[in-house]
């Protein structure tokens, strides 16, 4: 069965840095693409970045390109999303889901409300605050 668990949440200073984990069980990330989403109070989901290892696609929200950075451990089928220089903004809970990557095609795509990705892990709380 098809899981994803997230990990390494929790509270940070602005400017800080936390690396958030996926772990996927069940299925190989050499045919699934993987991407992180955030939800912050009373906003709707925002997709943040994507990883897709058949093409070695990434891609990124503008609202974190230059700070966040995603990667994989093939062996682990864990992957990671680094982030750096944390602002209140980023304050949210994160989600990793995975997506077939044949419905995506040779770049992964992230957007909020993209139901092509339709294995969710349960969230993580990552607060930036003083």
């Amino acid at each position: 069965q098809l899981q994803l668990v997230e990990s390494g949440g929790g509270l940070v200073q602005p400017g800080g840095s936390l690396r958030l984990s996926c772990a996927a069980s069940g299925f190989t990330l050499d045919y699934y693409t993987i991407g992180w989403f955030r939800q912050a109070p009373g906003k709707e989901r925002e997709g943040v970045s994507c990883i897709m290892r058949s093409t070695s696609s990434t891609n990124y929200a503008d609202s974190v390109k230059g700070r966040f950075t995603i990667s994989t451990d093939n062996d682990k089928s864990t992957v990671y999303l680094q982030m750096n220089s944390l602002k209140s903004e980023d304050t949210a809970v994160y989600y990793c889901a995975a997506a077939t990557s044949s419905l995506l095609g040779a770049i992964c795509t992230v957007a909020g409300n993209d139901g092509r990705y339709r294995y969710w892990g349960q969230g993580i709380q990552v607060t930036v605050s003083s």
